[in-house]
């Protein structure tokens, strides 16, 4: 099938040498086309450019998207959107006064989440996590990394591990797998920490990797959760079954988990609410990307990752939803980028840069997806009209998008 989109007002994040990242100054820049037509076909983008070259240029379906802007699909590099049931009785907890942290200390947070899914069927799973995909998908997130962590049991971990197989296969949006088992200590382990790491070790890793269920590992690094030696031992083990890792760090607490996953070469370290200055030169010419989800500092009224410092220092940040049940049950990655501009002072180029390219790349799909590129799949947002792309973060209580192109197939 071929797609050809014309009368575009500003084609944008168009890179012809698209690199695997955007850091520093460099993210204040999003290179336009004005007046623009792009062409799909199949799955793949195979050439834009002003619409004066696209008269003789024929398709199956011509969209005409005079008034309106168009740019990659948000790709959301952190999410647990696979969960059942929910936490809204320990919202009204928090509107109560009492902290995430007590919360979690009498048995609500993720523990709560990890019993009722261990309750709830693989198909149930499956069928409750395929709603929240489709309505993601809907609001322009075209690919989107998948954590496991609420399960918390060999059987429960590998459950939520192949429902994520499952949306792989029957979905079109891009999806990533990230073997988080160690996000908190079940209950049953509440004494004896290093039996649960030498469960995730020695039972579960070897299963995931046989059955190929994921593709990163990750680990809750937290006081109170896990330490710096227990991500140690997480990020050596997933290395020897093939999995980069994606680390939870500086939620809460700074204390050296930055430091740690730049020296073991990971992917993302994810939250960074809070972060020293030692956090900040660590990750100055890493591999590793910084990942921001401002909607966790909203839901939860904690700081939010100090997005100016961090690219004013040169590096690079991503945007991500932390879509999960307990502190952010939204993937909206639209508001992510309004919140992004509003609380963390990044300008509309930097959070859409963010959200795109460098999102990608916390995926490690950068080479396919996060821009307007000749060969890169064809994963497109359509705006309505609207002024300038200005007002997507502006207007934050608005959905701003008419129509989202996926692998090649429109979004119904």
């Amino acid at each position: 099938m071929s797609i050809l989109i014309t009368n575009i007002k500003s084609l944008l994040q168009v890179r012809e040498n698209c690199p695997s990242f955007i850091a520093g100054k460099d993210m204040k820049t999003l290179p336009t086309i004005e007046n623009a037509y792009l062409l799909i076909e199949n799955d793949t983008i195979v050439n834009y450019g002003p619409m004066e070259d696209a008269s003789s240029i024929e398709a199956e379906t011509t969209i005409d998207a005079t008034g309106k802007f168009v740019l990659p699909t948000w790709c959301d590099s952190h999410t647990h959107i696979v969960y059942a049931g929910n936490r809204e009785l320990e919202f009204v907890d928090r509107i109560n006064g009492l902290t995430y942290e007590e919360i979690a200390n009498r048995g609500g947070g993720i523990l709560n989440s990890a019993k009722t899914l261990q309750n709830t069927s693989e198909d149930e799973l499956y069928n409750q996590s395929i709603e929240r995909i489709k309505t993601v998908m809907a609001l322009g997130t075209g690919a989107i990394e998948i954590k496991s962590g609420y399960g918390l049991t060999p059987e429960a971990e590998l459950k939520m591990l192949r429902v994520i197989k499952r949306i792989k296969k029957e979905f079109p949006v891009k999806v990533r797998a990230t073997f988080l088992g160690a996000h908190a200590l079940p209950q049953h382990y509440k004494n004896n920490k290093q039996g649960y790491l030498d469960e995730i070790i020695n039972e579960m890793l070897p299963q995931i990797d046989k059955e190929q269920l994921a593709d990163y590992i990750d680990i809750f690094c937290e006081k109170g959760y896990f330490d710096l030696d227990d991500t140690k031992q997480i990020i050596e083990a997933g290395k020897k079954h093939h999995m980069p890792s994606k680390i939870h760090v500086n939620q809460f607490n700074a204390f050296g988990g930055v430091a740690l996953a730049v020296e073991n070469n990971a992917l993302s370290v994810d939250h960074l609410e809070e972060m020293n200055d030692e956090d900040i030169e660590v990750l100055k010419g890493s591999n590793t990307m910084p990942v921001a989800l401002p909607s966790c500092s909203y839901f939860l009224s904690i700081p939010y990752t100090p997005a100016r410092k961090m690219i004013d220092a040169g590096l690079p940040l991503a945007l991500a939803t932390d879509y999960n049940p307990g502190s952010t049950p939204s993937g909206n990655m639209n508001f992510v980028i309004s919140t992004a501009c509003i609380k963390m002072k990044m300008t509309p180029e930097e959070a859409i840069n963010a959200a795109t390219i460098n999102g990608a790349y916390a995926m490690g799909i950068d080479k396919q997806y996060g821009s307007i590129t000749r060969g890169k799949k064809a994963n497109i947002i359509i705006t309505k009209q609207i002024p300038s792309y200005y007002y997507l973060p502006y207007s934050f209580g608005e959905n701003n998008i008419e129509t989202v192109i996926i692998n090649g197939q429109i979004i119904a």
